[in-house]
């Protein structure tokens, strides 16, 4: 696991290929407890390639100098991504 929160990464290789993809992460939140919200594409071992994007939020721990993986929230769809920031953008005043 990642000592610096920068270097936090959801890339997944099996038998030397690479499975998850890592598009993008954006910083939510740093410290003792750490939120990353991640871009990601999955690979389509039918179609050999990359599917579409995808979203995760993930929160780490940082526990003897390390983050730990502790939570996961994927969303399942670009449809499912919109409406969670319709809602946000509804409660949260401009």
């Amino acid at each position: 696991m990642a000592s610096d929160v920068n270097d936090i990464s959801i890339d997944y290789e099996e038998d030397g290929v690479l499975i998850v993809k890592e598009v993008d992460k954006e910083i939510l939140s740093k410290g003792a407890w750490t939120t990353i919200i991640f871009r990601y594409q999955q690979w389509d071992r039918r179609k050999e390639e990359f599917g579409p994007d995808r979203y995760t939020i993930r929160r780490y721990q940082k526990r003897n100098d390390e983050y730990l993986p502790k939570s996961k929230f994927n969303i399942s769809s670009a449809d499912q991504a919109k409406k969670i920031v319709d809602a946000l953008q509804g409660w949260i005043p401009k």
